[in-house]
């Protein structure tokens, strides 16, 4: 089966949801003649951490561009807070935080003067919300009098999320939030979203991290404008196709040519020092550490393995 007939629609829409936050029926975005959404449904239900997952071209900035109001679909049914993204995209601009993949800030002005800035535009005092910030803006405290283009990665990525939610939005849109940040303050990043999380806040992100997509109450594998699959980490986890197993080895790269071209293989990826792979009907895993160890490569160890969100997305892919 090629990966173009795959990218079936797994749409995980339910119009019996009550008073979703975001919902999107069959929507279509196209750039002349290429195509960046196709009859695209998802929904977001209130208090949910809803994650997007898929390579550059995927589609994902275009639908935050829909739905923080930027773009219009060109056909479909698009409802962010109960308002209609076109009719309705005074309410829905003030109602949402975006903090887009890029640093977007003004980097001449200082850490605070950004700050007091954003809550302006939206008609806010900075103490008014700022206990949703608190424990984000604290580590930037000691530095607010710094420019912002002068900060590290990790604190202008605090100061970006602080500043897209000083007005308390229904609606939290990240877009690749943490790319390019050390992963110490990737944890505290997330860590952070899942207090907002319990404290009600509504949030969609995009991540190409997978360690970050399991961390998601729900999400949305997509490619070329397409939902691959929809679900919790743990649902779309058990729809792999396989057993899978993990093989290593003295000369992986060799084992790797070897099994994408035996028969007894159905797929076989690299997965750091290791291959992971699935076979193929009837065939058995004895039989693949046999025709491994006769072409000489040594040390060839299997172990059955379940598979991470990260096999689950390439599964799709090939």
């Amino acid at each position: 089966m090629t990966a173009e007939s795959k990218l079936v629609c797994r749409v995980n829409y339910s119009s019996s949801m009550n008073n979703p936050i975001v919902e999107c029926l069959n929507v279509s975005k196209q750039y002349g003649d290429i195509p960046a959404l196709l009859d695209f449904s998802i929904n977001i239900a209130e208090g949910e951490v809803f994650g997007l997952i898929g390579p550059d071209g995927a589609g994902k900035t275009t639908l935050f561009r829909i739905l923080s109001t930027l773009i219009l679909p060109d056909a479909g049914k698009v409802m962010v807070l109960g308002h209609d993204v076109v009719g309705d995209y005074r309410f829905i601009r003030k109602s949402i935080g975006f903090m887009p993949g890029r640093f977007s800030l003004y980097q001449d002005l200082t850490v605070e003067e950004n700050l007091k800035f954003y809550a302006s535009v939206f008609g806010v005092d900075i103490e008014e919300n700022y206990h949703l910030i608190k424990d984000i803006y604290a580590p930037l405290e000691p530095f607010k009098t710094r420019r912002a283009g002068k900060l590290s990665g990790g604190m202008k990525q605090k100061l970006a999320l602080s500043c897209a939610l000083i007005h308390k939005p229904g609606l939290l849109i990240l877009d690749e939030p943490t790319t390019g940040v050390d992963a110490v303050s990737r944890k505290e990043f997330w860590d952070h979203l899942q207090t907002l999380r319990k404290e009600g806040m509504t949030i969609l992100v995009a991540t190409p991290y997978m360690d970050e997509a399991e961390r998601c109450s729900r999400l949305a594998m997509i490619q070329k404008g397409r939902i691959l699959d929809c679900g919790k980490p743990d649902e779309i986890r058990s729809r792999f196709k396989g057993p899978l197993f993990q093989l290593s080895c003295a000369d992986r790269y060799r084992a790797l040519l070897l099994c994408r071209k035996s028969e007894l293989i159905s797929s076989a990826h690299a997965f750091g020092q290791s291959i992971h792979l699935t076979l193929s009907d009837g065939a058995g895993i004895d039989s693949v550490e046999e025709m491994i160890t006769e072409q000489g490569i040594s040390e060839v160890q299997t172990e059955k393995i379940a598979p991470s969100m990260e096999d689950c997305f390439i599964q799709y892919l090939t």
